[in-house]
């Protein structure tokens, strides 16, 4: 995905849901903040949204933008029309969202996407291999800094365990880099 890619995604939800402002806080909220990411960060062809005026407007996002729908046969790409309540995110995340806007290709609509210690660390609760090898790509290109991250993950809504847990995979994968 790219950028562009992204900010089309933001003026098509937005028309869909009838919304000016989506939440993006998936993989590809990482080109909010880091727009030439690396290829390996950007390789997912869905954007995880929720209006965020109107949650409601979810379900029509899926419907119409979503995976194998027209939008995505013809762009190659879809939007996943999701709750935000789907993700688990460290306390304040809201306060730190980047936003993507342009007059043009947004046509005026924002999408307030992750920041990107704060993806990280709701892709590292997900714990799933593919976002552990997202996360550590983020490490290893300097996108994100280890100490910030850990800052982060002691915001999850987690358990002592889980929290141990990640923050043990963090310092032996920072040590390894």
């Amino acid at each position: 995905m790219t950028r562009e890619q992204l900010e089309h995604a933001i003026r098509a939800a937005c028309d869909v849901a009838k919304d000016t402002d989506l939440i993006i806080f998936g993989s590809q909220a990482i080109l909010g903040e880091h727009p030439e990411a690396p290829a390996e960060l950007r390789a997912s062809v869905e954007v995880d949204v929720q209006p965020r005026n109107r949650p409601e407007g979810a379900d029509a996002i899926d419907a119409n933008l979503g995976e194998l729908s027209l939008f995505h046969r013809t762009h190659g790409f879809y939007v996943h029309g999701v709750s935000i309540e789907a993700a688990t995110l460290p306390r304040g995340w809201e306060d730190r969202t980047v936003p993507v806007s342009h007059p043009r290709f947004t046509r005026g609509h924002t999408g307030h996407c992750l920041e990107s210690h704060d993806l990280a660390a709701s892709k590292l609760f997900a714990f799933r291999e593919k976002d552990r090898d997202f996360v550590r790509v983020l490490l290893v290109e300097g996108l994100v800094d280890p100490d910030l991250l850990e800052e982060r993950i002691r915001l999850l809504p987690i358990d002592d365990e889980a929290e141990e847990r990640l923050l043990r995979w963090l310092r032996i994968t920072a040590g390894e880099l």
